[in-house]
């Protein structure tokens, strides 16, 4: 789930916030190219070249992380292109003999190749290349804000678009929260793992030309310490063996220590611990954004959790009008307010009828 979403007005002002991951391969400085066959002679002098770059045309020269490599036409015996001179930074500027080559500029994974042709005579012109791309910084949260260490969060960036086998291609793995990454505008497949269980969360992401897309992840987790104790709140036992069991039965974690501690997606799951030759069990839940502790007993019976209780059942509750009126057997009893009914003698006539009694007739 993505949580938020904002777009910096430039990519020159987030370099004084976030880290940049430089994705380059390092390459030597070097000033001069000196041709084969001993062409770099009195008369052909070095000539000054400047470069510079844009990450969207309307934009201004990029100043900060920039990585420049120029080559030259002519393949070496290994058949590859000799690296003639290279720089870091903002802009660059080389000192070529006249010829021809080709220039690379790189910001992050995003980069555009050029041929550039160096004059014999006459000014050279500053050279300008865009590179059509922005950054992305990256960041997750578990629940709605709980702060995830960085050492225990990383990303992996993914083309946006699937090839013919369903996979997407790698762009970069292994990419820790607030680093600036440069890359060219598209969509981008991010996923983000916290921990190394089961807390994996994937998201959409657009990258726009000149700008840097700040993207915080919400993963729907929780940190969990597991502990075999004799009684509540008592001191973890060593040596016991653990593994913990989502719902549908299959094993998402395995540890030997004391005190493990995994990093699960919310839902429900039960607690294995192996001591010596007994095994105790325990079934709970984890809720996104709470960290918390979960004790077995080594006994038959397990606390339960708070959201694994079931609801009491509700007994009705009688006034005390009606508790009076309740007889020892738990049957309705006689109120002080009611009269016996009246016996089958009391409603006969005597037999004699001179009593005073009245006549049925």
């Amino acid at each position: 789930m993505l949580a938020s979403l904002s777009t910096a007005a430039s990519a020159q002002d987030a370099f004084q916030e976030f880290k940049q991951l430089d994705g380059s391969m390092k390459m030597p400085k070097l000033n001069a190219f000196v041709a084969p066959g001993g062409e770099n002679s009195p008369v052909r002098t070095l000539r000054d070249v400047s470069l510079e770059a844009k990450l969207a045309p309307d934009s201004g020269p990029q100043q900060q992380g920039l990585s420049w490599y120029v080559f030259s036409p002519f393949a070496g015996a290994d058949g590859k292109l000799p690296l003639v001179a290279s720089s870091k930074g903002g802009s660059a500027s080389f000192h070529l003999l006249p010829g021809d080559y080709f220039v690379n500029v790189s910001f992050g994974r995003a980069g555009v190749t050029k041929k550039l042709t160096v004059p014999e005579s006459g000014m050279s012109q500053k050279q300008t290349m865009v590179l059509d791309a922005g950054g992305m910084v990256l960041n997750a949260v578990s629940g709605s804000d709980v702060r995830i260490p960085p050492a225990e969060l990383s990303f992996s960036i993914y083309a946006g678009d699937a090839k013919e086998d369903g996979e997407r291609g790698l762009v970069m793995s292994d990419v820790k929260p607030n680093t600036l990454v440069g890359l060219s505008t598209g969509t981008y497949h991010i996923v983000s793992e916290y921990g190394a269980v089961n807390a994996v969360i994937r998201a959409d992401i657009q990258v726009e030309a000149g700008k840097v897309t700040e993207a915080t992840i919400q993963h729907r987790a929780a940190k969990i310490t597991f502990k075999l104790v004799s009684d509540a709140g008592g001191e973890a036992i060593a040596d016991t063996a653990w593994s913990i069991l989502t719902s549908a039965g299959d094993i998402v974690g395995e540890s030997l220590s004391a005190f493990p501690v995994m990093v699960l997606a919310e839902g429900q799951y039960t607690a294995v611990a192996r001591n010596k030759d007994k095994i105790y069990q325990r079934d709970f839940t984890v809720v996104a954004g709470r960290n918390t502790d979960v004790e077995v007993l080594m006994k038959e019976q397990q606390p339960q959790d708070a959201d694994d209780q079931q609801p009491a059942q509700q007994i009705p509750v009688q006034s005390p009008q009606a508790q009076q009126n309740q007889g020892p057997s738990g049957q309705p009893g006689v109120s002080s307010q009611q009269r016996p009914l009246p016996t089958y003698e009391q409603l006969a006539p005597s037999a004699g009828g001179d009593d005073g009694g009245d006549s049925m007739d």
